[in-house]
């Protein structure tokens, strides 16, 4: 949402648009209210008291704080959009949850107004509707493959006006936005569905809203009806944004037996901020914990032919572990993180068994053990450990490779030579904050020698800190071997998501479970082994039944505990439980279906994360087929909603984001205010292949470098405003092609195209062509030319040549040549953009992104092995990066010897101070 469409919310506008913050609607970024006479009338509003909203709080710059800015007043009649109704209905029936969240709003203005909706959804969930109703006329959403309705979108674009998205907002929701113009006085109705199996989590089902309505609505309800046929044991609903006493009136809760109710429908009165203000308290979390009797370990429930078998016994003694802690101190965990990491590691002492073993391998540049072997959790050995994690610092690279291989092989080595319990289980707890880059690198290779390793005896759970790492390598590398992965975010609270990580993980009950079912009775069964099962946890299984007029069925979970192997078993009789179903009355459809759905769905998408070739394409068609047939929005579907539009239809798209670094990474701000920008600052791709960026308005430049593969094509430039596109394409030794890791690769072909212009320009190390529309013009290295037009010279030696659009915009492509006899290397280019003045600022690509200010800073110099290069901290795009001093060649002045020019290397392809990642740049061919 752009930020001015929020700042008239309610008051005279400047600009027609509205948007309507709903039910689920995580804190967006919040925009500045500098229009005088709203702060006066908010002022007013909150005259003579104290518990205000922002009655105390001025901005720096005299703007309203960001605490008050999005508080509304309460519509009036001569207010535009009223939005009076809101309502949130949950359904949940054995845990799988069916919520609807409706908004109705009507026009008051006497001109048409865009009014935007905006429901903020957990990750977990899937979309499965959207319909928009404008005066009586219902326009639904279909769900269609992404391939087919990517066309649509892009279409939409082209035009500026796509409307409907999902994006990742936060730790645990994505946000849902969709906007529509709406005639004036004419009512609208958006109603979003989406669907969830609600996971068992420290011995509580959880279900979590956001609430931020921004304004007093008359109408504000929400109900949750839950029938679970295990019977309710607890049942509980918290708000971060309301007092108890006042909670206590507007929500109620209760539950008997099977059935549990929440119902909060807080009055006009009860939503404002204080008595006289119209600005609403409804800002926050709206959270709904309960669990389930368990007077039976296991619940089997089929209905229609689909069943569903929860597992979750009670009571058994815990299984003692060996845990491994692999934890990174390369540099930039320096500072805060370092610390949360110590602080969590403490607290993690505090409570681990006596009968567990432990130990702690570090990794920067090199591997860190604190015990040659693992050691008992004695008291003794305990207090050694805190002294141990109290000296942690931070230092160096990141080897994630032999970090954990050398915790794995402990663990191996501790269970050959019978040195850990029989009946002990064993487990890797990984922490790192960025990607290898020293040591083996390829992530697939660690992953290939991690699952080696490991082979399938223990699981490996991985916790990435922070953004800027691949968390999509953590996620395989995890799900490959029985563990997963979890973010963890850059926050005050670090320390206790960690400890709050290991307690889901401390107290195993069973190891190697295993769930049977009647032979050749079952068809398109989930997922039913599982290394371990955790106190508090649940295990899930659902499937399809061969005979639905079977009359009973039988399951069996078998586990290895603490003390002895156990088999559990569960008899239903069919009739008896169809019987017992039957008082279901507020239930929806065919739920067991839908949530089997759901989990085959959830389970082929991680199985593709690690598959390849024909098994990806065969989990794809799976998922796809499945996403399809039960309406789900997941990464492989789209929803498309045709809305109206003037006199042509409009296209919102809404598509689900996951966990990488194209969702999660924080958009890129200033440090700096001001700035006095550098003469000539330059940017250019040169040698293995290095880009050097001299910064816009700093002394100092950044370089990386891009390991890809000879043959792959970078964007360098993209100018939607001037139409200039420059690619290149990586070539890469003749003698090392059998060793990539040694291979040294470089720029071989540069291709311009200027689209306004219908101008192609490709150079390579064997000769330049121009592509002036029909015309087709090539020149050798040999030649001494210069080609020239209105609009554009192309000047051609030996050396270089020199590509000009006029004033304000020139390349320079130099040549390298290499002795002819020389048997490993070829000849290579340089690509130097000597003038941007006239390249616009929405250009993008791996240099044109810098063509704009980039702030960034330095500090915490240290020197490193090698007296020459310094190694540091830069802080850039809210990212703390570890840095190293190198010096690269200019070759644009002297194309024979260059000059050394000193800048800051950031490892790992650029990562964290380019947009995105590396591979977000590879595009299919030169032009």
């Amino acid at each position: 949402m752009r930020e001015a469409e929020l700042r008239n919310l309610w008051g005279p506008v400047n600009r027609e648009k509205h948007r309507l913050n709903q039910t689920r609607p995580l804190p967006a970024k919040k925009p500045l209210v500098s229009e005088g006479r709203e702060v006066l009338r908010k002022a007013n509003a909150c005259q003579g008291h104290q518990d205000c909203p922002g009655a105390h709080h001025q901005d720096r710059g005299g703007q309203l704080s960001r605490g008050m800015e999005e508080a509304t007043r309460l519509p009036t009649q001569a207010d535009d959009i009223e939005v009076y109704s809101t309502k949130v209905s949950c359904k949940v029936t054995s845990r799988f949850a069916h919520n609807v969240v409706t908004t109705r709003a009507v026009n008051r203005a006497d001109a048409a107004k865009e009014v935007s909706f905006d429901v903020e959804l957990p990750k977990t969930a899937f979309i499965t509707n959207f319909t928009l109703t404008i005066d009586g006329v219902t326009y639904p959403g279909n769900v269609k493959e992404k391939e087919v309705a990517k066309k649509q979108y892009e279409k939409a674009v082209s035009q500026g006006k796509t409307a409907g998205l999902v994006k990742a907002s936060g730790r645990k929701l994505e946000k849902f936005t969709v906007s529509v113009n709406v005639a004036a006085g004419s009512k609208v109705t958006f109603e979003l569905t989406y669907e969830e199996l609600l996971k068992r989590n420290k011995g509580k089902y959880e279900m979590y809203l956001k609430v931020q309505p921004k304004q007093l609505v008359k109408d504000f309800e929400i109900e949750v009806d839950i029938f679970e046929p295990q019977g309710i044991s607890m049942l509980d609903a918290q708000a971060s944004f309301i007092t108890n006493d006042l909670l206590g009136s507007a929500l109620s809760k209760s539950f008997s037996g099977k059935k549990g109710h929440v119902s909060f429908k807080p009055s006009l009165d009860q939503q404002r901020s204080c008595p006289t203000c119209g600005d609403t308290l409804l800002n926050g979390d709206f959270i709904i914990t309960y669990d389930v009797n368990r007077e039976s370990p296991a619940n089997v429930q089929i209905v229609n032919g689909y069943f569903v078998h929860f597992f979750a016994p009670q009571g058994l003694p815990v299984v003692p572990k060996n845990v491994v802690f692999v934890i990174d101190i390369s540099g930039s965990m320096y500072g805060r993180k370092i610390e949360q990491t110590r602080d969590a590691l403490l607290k993690i002492l505090e409570d681990i068994k006596e009968e567990d073993y432990l130990n702690f391998i570090l990794f920067d540049s090199d591997v860190t053990t604190w015990k040659d072997t693992l050691v008992q959790a004695t008291p003794e050995n305990i207090q050694e450990a805190r002294e141990f994690v109290k000296n942690i610092r931070d230092r160096g690279m990141t080897n994630i490779n032999d970090g954990l291989l050398t915790g794995i092989s402990m663990l191996n080595k501790a269970r050959e030579e019978h040195t850990v319990p029989e009946r002990s289980t064993s487990i890797v707890i990984m922490l790192t904050d960025g990607d290898a880059n020293v040591g083996e690198s390829r992530p697939a290779k660690i992953q290939e020698n991690v699952l080696s390793a490991i082979g399938g005896r223990f699981p490996l759970y991985n916790l990435g800190f922070g953004n800027n790492l691949n968390y999509n390598f953590l996620e395989s590398l995890a799900l490959e071997n029985d563990g997963f992965a979890r973010r963890i975010y850059e926050d005050s609270d670090a320390n206790l998501q960690l400890q709050g990580f290991y307690e889901e993980v401390a107290n195993p009950l069973l190891t190697s479970v295993e769930v049977e079912y009647p032979e050749n009775a079952i068809l398109d069964l989930t997922r039913n082994t599982y290394q371990h099962f955790y106190d508090g946890s649940e295990i899930v299984v659902a499937g399809r039944l061969v005979d639905e007029d079977m009359n009973n069925f039988k399951a069996d979970v078998k586990g290895h505990g603490a003390l002895t192997d156990l088999t559990f078993t569960e008899e239903v009789d069919l009739k008896e439980m169809e019987k017992a179903l039957q008082e279901q009355d507020y239930i929806f459809g065919s739920y067991i279906e839908r949530l089997w759905a759901y989990l085959t769905i959830e389970q082929l998408l991680d199985k593709r994360k690690n598959a390849h070739g024909s098994e990806k394409e065969n989990l794809t068609a799976q998922a796809l087929d499945l996403s399809l047939k039960y309406h789900f929005v997941t990464p492989l579907t789209s929803m498309v909603v045709t809305k109206p539009e003037d006199s042509d239809n409009q296209m919102a798209i809404a598509d689900k984001p996951g966990e990488g670094p194209e969702e999660s990474v924080t958009a890129a701000i200033a440090y700096q205010t001001s700035y006095q920008p550098p003469s000539s600052p330059y940017y250019y791709v040169d040698g293995d292949p290095h880009f050097i960026i001299q910064v816009r308005g700093k002394k100092d430049a950044i370089c990386f470098n891009i390991d890809e593969e000879p043959g792959t094509v970078l964007r360098l430039i993209q100018d939607p405003i001037t139409g200039l596109t420059v690619n290149g394409q990586i070539i890469g030794d003749q003698g090392n092609s059998s060793n990539s890791k040694n291979r040294k690769t470089y720029l071989g072909k540069v291709g311009i195209v200027n689209s306004p212009m219908d101008l192609r320009i490709e150079v390579t190390t064997e000769k330049i062509t121009l592509h002036n529309g029909a015309a087709q013009s090539t020149f050798s290295w040999l030649d001494t030319v210069t080609v020239t037009s209105e609009r554009f010279s192309v000047k051609i030696n030996r050396e270089a040549t020199v590509v000009s659009f006029g004033k304000g915009i020139t390349f320079k492509v130099i040549l390298h040549q290499v002795w002819k006899k020389h048997h490993i290397h070829l000849h290579f280019l340089g690509f130097y953009v000597l003038d941007s003045d006239k390249m616009s600022t929405k250009s993008h690509g791996l240099l044109g992104q810098f063509f704009r200010p980039l702030a960034f800073q330095v500090s915490d110099l240290n020197p490193g092995n090698d007296p020459s290069k310094i190694h540091a901290t830069m802080l850039v795009k809210k990212h703390r990066l570890a840095v190293t001093r190198g010096y690269q060649k200019d070759y644009r002045k002297d194309v024979h010897n260059g000059t050394q020019v000193g800048c800051w290397f950031v490892h790992n392809n650029g990562q964290g101070v380019i947009d995105g990642v590396h591979s977000d740049y590879i595009v299919s061919d030169l032009f």
